[in-house]
Parts: structure tokens; C-alpha cells; sequence
């Protein structure tokens, strides 16, 4: 029992300040290059429609608005964060977490990004690997450079609980 609390609460210190890290980076890139993050209204709508029985959708952003899609899209958004923290402790251990060290974080924020690219793109119209957007190759690369930066976020939380 006393190891699951502890996994548990690993998990969610890790999960929740990894996603931390990577807001703290759309913040940077907005406001140094005007590079505008991911309307996390979106992944809501998304979910939000799921209830009513629709998965796909030719366009998330033209599609009807759901109640409450902001809040739910920002919970969603960091119960993400944790379920990839517990990806990463379920594969690594929680010794990793005691004495964190860089790559095996990095192997699974890299790994995360199969979700968008052959899941929630699709489902939002963008295709697969954004495939259908304007500019493919730059929201690929994007996306890419975005989960580096979570799993940097994985191991600088995981340091500061460790610390703890």
C-alpha cells in the first residue's frame, strides 16, 4: 500500500510539473516570437463531443463548442502530463525516480508524441501527423521540439522530487 501511495504521488509531482515546464515554454515562445501555443479549448471540444457519440471531426475549430471546453481542455491537458508520468515510472521505476537521469525521461517525452500525431490529429481533422495542415513539415517539427521539451520537463520534476 505504502509503494502505490508512493507511485501515485510520484506520478502526479512529476506529471504535473512536467506539463508545468512545458507551459512555462509556450509562454517563452509566445511572447519572445509571437509563436502561438495550442488552444487546450480544443482537446475540451474534442472530449466534450466524444459524450455525445463523435470521435472525428473535419475541423475541431469550426466544430460546435461544448460546455466548458477551456477548463476541461486545461485538466485534460495535465491529466495528460501525469498519465505520461506514469508511463515513464511504470517502464523506468520509481528508483528512476530517486536518482533521475535524462534519456530514459526524454525516451518517453519524445514517445508521446504518437498521441497527437496518430490520434488526436487525425481526430481533429488535421490528418495523420498533421498531414492535412498548411504547413506539415513545420507542425511536425513543432510537435517534435514541443514533447523534447516535456520530457526535459520530466526529468527537471523529477529532480525537484527527488530533492524533496
Amino acid at each position: 500500500m505504502e509503494k502505490s501511495l508512493e507511485f501515485i504521488g510520484t506520478t502526479f509531482a512529476i506529471g504535473i510539473g512536467a506539463t508545468m515546464v512545458l507551459d512555462l515554454w509556450a509562454v517563452f515562445l509566445r511572447k519572445a516570437f509571437g509563436v502561438q501555443g495550442l488552444n487546450y479549448a480544443l482537446l475540451g471540444r474534442w472530449v466534450g463531443h466524444m459524450a455525445q457519440g463523435k470521435f472525428h471531426h473535419q475541423n475541431i475549430a469550426t466544430a460546435r463548442p461544448t460546455y466548458n471546453e477551456a477548463p476541461l481542455g486545461w485538466a485534460l491537458h495535465y491529466g495528460i502530463g501525469v498519465l505520461f508520468a506514469a508511463v515513464l515510472l511504470l517502464v523506468f521505476g520509481l528508483e528512476w525516480a530517486a536518482r533521475p537521469i535524462l534519456f530514459p525521461a526524454l525516451v518517453v517525452g519524445v514517445g508521446s508524441i504518437v498521441a497527437p500525431f496518430f490520434v488526436m490529429q487525425p481526430a481533429f481533422g488535421m490528418g495523420i501527423a498533421a498531414s492535412k495542415t498548411a504547413a506539415p513539415f513545420t507542425a511536425r517539427l513543432k510537435g517534435l521540439i514541443t514533447h523534447t521539451v516535456f520530457g526535459a520537463g520530466l526529468y527537471v520534476a523529477a529532480l525537484v522530487v527527488a530533492a524533496l
